[in-house]
């Protein structure tokens, strides 16, 4: 088959591989759209220990079945594969399995290729008048749901009533900030310091956009829910100032690892903080529902580009030129 390979940091190779191990009892899904997400960014520049080169990237896909249990199913796909019977899995809460894989992290190759293998139950049927490219959208914006879950779940009111603020316009951040319209918040503002990202954010939803700056330049302490979709020290600060006292941050990015959290303010305003990792199965099927029956939009900020392509795509998110919160590759 053929595959976008991750080579070394910085290096992606369009060139032919073995097709994927099909352990038995699995789906053999031939890709049809599959998106950049932010983690391959992060391998892709040789920031994930976890993911050592040589690798297929790649886990937000949709395709068809092709071989195993229902072939010729129109899917999307949950690339969280685990074990179903240990303590987590057995909560619902199957993202936390310790024996959990993921699409594009050994030993699971991933979707920026012709097919993957993936369990049946990781898959989500998805009716005809969907797009393989808006259904793709499920695995980012599941993510963003189940921070919103999370995030609802603490408030101390109502989440029609939460003032929200959403950190970073990318599909992570986005999600998050439909999630949270599709749920019944009506006052979100999205923070994005990309401006070439602004025309696609405010097509999306009915969203105020701001700069960073004009995020901190606010009277501190005015929302409710703050979910922070990039993770770096710079937005945990903005997260950290903008929470009230009493509010709730969610954080979802993974951009690095330490610094900018003010934990005296969190503390002496006793500010909930909640790390909130991919999504649980219900999650991922609601997910998918929202998308299916419209609830999310419509879904057309993506840009799509050939996988052949797909090193020039990362070298553009890379270099700031991209405008799309989302850019899915067509194998």
């Amino acid at each position: 088959m053929k595959a976008l390979v991750y080579t070394a940091p910085e290096s992606l190779v369009y060139r032919d591989e073995p097709g994927p191990d099909m352990p038995s009892g699995e789906c053999l899904v031939r890709v049809e759209a599959v998106g950049i997400c932010g983690s391959d960014m992060h391998a892709y520049l040789g920031h994930d220990e976890r993911r050592p080169a040589p690798l297929i990237l790649g886990h937000e896909a949709a395709g068809v079945v092709v071989e195993g249990p229902g072939p010729g199913r129109r899917v999307t796909v949950n690339p969280l594969a685990t074990c179903g019977t240990c303590r987590a899995c057995k909560a619902g809460r199957n993202n936390l399995c310790p024996q959990r894989q993921i699409l594009s992290m050994a030993p699971r190759q991933g979707a920026f290729a012709e097919y993957i293998a993936i369990p049946p139950e990781n898959l989500v049927e998805m009716p005809d008048h969907v797009s393989f490219e808006k259904a793709c959208l499920a695995e980012p914006l599941a993510c963003g749901w189940h921070a919103m879950r999370l995030g609802a779940r603490a408030l101390d009111g109502p989440l029609p009533d939460a003032r929200c603020l959403v950190i970073g316009g990318g599909a992570i951040g986005l999600g998050a900030a439909l999630a949270l319209g599709a749920n019944g918040a009506s006052d979100i503002t999205i923070s994005e310091a990309n401006p070439r990202r602004v025309p696609a954010l405010k097509s999306a939803g009915k969203f105020r956009i701001a700069t960073p700056d004009d995020v901190m330049a606010e009277d501190p302490g005015g929302y409710g829910l703050v979910i922070d979709g990039v993770g770096f020290a710079a937005t945990r600060a903005t997260a950290s100032r903008a929470a009230r006292p009493g509010g709730v941050i969610v954080h979802i990015g993974l951009g690095d690892a330490s610094a900018g959290l003010d934990i005296r303010r969190m503390t002496l305003q006793e500010i909930t903080f909640i790390g909130a990792y991919t999504y649980t199965p219900e999650d991922f099927r609601d997910t998918a529902a929202a998308i299916f029956d419209g609830r999310l939009g419509t879904l057309d900020w993506a840009e799509l580009r050939a996988l052949e392509n797909g090193a020039s795509a990362f070298a553009d998110i890379q270099g700031g030129r991209a405008s799309a919160p989302k850019i899915i590759l067509k194998p």
